[in-house]
């Protein structure tokens, strides 16, 4: 195609997805409708890079199908994340009951197919609508994903519905998990000044920051004894693990920058509606299923709630929003690439980027 025009296409990944790609001269970026509407890949084109981590075991074929019932949902999801980026509604992280549905690990939406319809095919915008109804909670999610001819970023415009006659509690986040060759010990974690809060319970041996700590982003009290600035990503060779909970930060935004590669991927949300991050690294740092040591992701997700273990304790928290019968929510993002490694001012979700002087 002409190198400043935008285009859309509909094919096929080989394991058999159906797949929508929408591209400018900048970035590409490919969903996939049957799995979630989940984002595949989003590759900075002057690099040649997709950012996304790819699980080694990748994605399975389309018939193997997906157990969301029982006690191992968890297992069931593990078994088929591929890597990507996740939208995660009505519950985060284990699974729980609520209001009499079993809602398994990580909800609905990241594992039922959507519809979508290709909305723009235009040389200087392409854009497509995707939307999901869920089985077991009485929530419809739409969503609809731009690329425009100038712009470095995908933009998304979302709405999601309570159709129920009573109050409904929810979590609802993004999952986008960045891997290598982009992640590595040359990348840098930009945003707005917050406080951190580790997961309560020790989900590793190797952890950066002790179960439980709390204090300002981004430097805390290391689990060896020594500061660790969580701002700065471990390389492959050191072997670690951290998860936890950023909050209280003064806008919705986050950038992550290789300073090697000399360029960055950023993310913009609207900061009334996930006033927390969830920070997830695995950097080989834990053993037996699913990562058996092998595994170099890290994940940055704004989320209306927390922490991670199921919409029940959201709730406990006082963290999960209520939609009242009708009641929708709306939010706009924006995935935005960036070239160099400068100090980030802003990040909108118009898709523009501002830096310090």
């Amino acid at each position: 195609m002409p190198r400043d025009t935008c285009r859309i296409r509909e094919h096929r990944l080989p394991p058999g997805y159906r797949a929508v790609t929408l591209e400018n001269q900048s970035l590409s970026v490919t969903l996939l409708p049957e799995k979630g509407a989940e984002i595949h890949s989003l590759v900075y084109k002057p690099q040649r890079m997709d950012v996304l981590w790819k699980s080694p075991w990748g994605l399975k074929n389309l018939t193997c199908g997906l157990s969301s019932i029982g006690a191992k949902t968890e297992a069931a999801w593990l078994d088929h994340y591929a890597g990507g980026w996740q939208e995660i509604l009505p519950n985060g992280g284990d699974a729980c009951s609520y209001k009499g549905a079993p809602l398994g690990f990580h909800g609905e939406a990241s594992t039922l197919p959507w519809d979508y319809t290709v909305t723009a095919r235009r040389s200087t915008r392409v854009a497509a609508d995707f939307c999901v109804r869920l089985f077991r909670s009485p929530f419809v999610l739409r969503r609809s994903v731009s690329v425009h001819r100038y712009l470095p970023a995908v933009l998304l415009s979302e709405r999601l519905t309570n159709e129920a006659e009573e109050d409904m509690h929810l979590m609802w986040g993004h999952h986008p998990a960045y891997g290598a060759p982009f992640l590595g010990g040359d990348c840098r974690i930009q945003m707005p000044g917050s406080n951190y809060q580790s997961h309560e319970v020790p989900i590793s041996k190797v952890l950066r920051i002790p179960a439980g700590s709390r204090g300002a982003w981004p430097v805390l009290p290391g689990s060896q004894g020594q500061p660790v600035d969580l701002r700065v990503v471990p390389g492959p060779d050191q072997r670690c693990v951290e998860f936890g909970y950023l909050s209280d930060f003064q806008a919705g935004w986050y950038g992550l920058v290789n300073h090697r590669h000399g360029f960055g991927i950023g993310l913009a949300w609207p900061r009334e509606v996930f006033p927390y991050v969830w920070l997830w690294q695995e950097l080989r740092g834990s053993f037996g299923y699913p990562w058996y040591g092998r595994c170099y992701v890290m994940a940055l997700e704004p989320f209306t709630s927390m922490p991670g273990t199921g919409l029940v304790k959201a709730i406990e928290r006082d963290t999960a929003p209520l939609l009242r019968p009708g009641q929708s929510l709306e939010v706009e993002l924006a995935a935005v690439f960036f070239a160099g490694d400068s100090v980030l001012k802003e990040i909108r979700t118009d898709g523009s980027v501002e830096f310090s002087s």
